[in-house]
């Protein structure tokens, strides 16, 4: 009895500390990123360029996928209303795959922005790596990061963490209830793993 006494506190002692560690990486994140997330056009002062972050064009039913559109209407938003002046559309692009023309088409056709002042990322493979190349590869750091909100908190914690002048404008979100929470657990697990990415000095695959 006293091996199973232990071993069950052991085991609740474990989950305590797991989720103490999931509350002050969470935490972490929000005070770093806190005001730097706008959600009205007229708030967020203007930059140079936008970072639109990449997601698949089409959900698996094969129609649009809301939270692709919502971004991409998000984008021209700053445009149309001179917030920007370029936009980088990053994203993954593979064999039959391409998120970045999938989006600068968007854009063009959809949204009547310019396809000259829209640049293609297309080893945007993940959100660490699309505000990495945003930074190192095309030279900006004075930035939109332009995602849905509960994305748009990550993405900030690694461009603050590269010493990007990086803001958020928030996508609006899918009003789907099973879409809500499955993304609002996810990144809160994710940004738990980019925190200790972050104190480990590893770089995000």
């Amino acid at each position: 009895m006293r091996i199973i006494k232990n071993i069950f506190n052991l085991g609740f002692i474990s989950l305590e500390l797991g989720i103490l560690m999931i509350c002050l990486c969470n935490v972490w994140v929000f005070g770093l990123t806190n005001g730097r997330t706008y959600t009205k056009i007229s708030k967020i002062p203007p930059r140079e360029i936008a970072l639109v972050l990449g997601t698949s064009p089409k959900m698996k039913s094969g129609l649009s996928n809301p939270y692709f559109t919502k971004r991409m209407d998000a984008a021209a938003l700053l445009y149309h209303h001179g917030k920007i002046k370029k936009i980088i559309v990053s994203g993954e692009k593979s064999k039959g795959y391409n998120e970045p023309a999938a989006m600068k088409n968007y854009l063009v056709y959809q949204e009547g922005v310019p396809g000259d002042i829209i640049v293609e990322d297309p080893k945007g493979f993940n959100t660490y790596k699309s505000i990495l190349r945003c930074k190192d590869v095309y030279k900006k750091k004075n930035v939109i990061i332009v995602s849905q909100g509960f994305h748009n908190l990550r993405a900030l914690f690694f461009a603050r963490n590269n010493d990007m002048n990086a803001l958020g404008f928030d996508a609006q979100d899918v009003n789907k209830p099973e879409s809500f929470y499955r993304n609002q657990a996810r990144e809160i697990l994710a940004r738990v793993i980019a925190v200790v990415y972050f104190i480990l000095g590893v770089s995000p695959d």
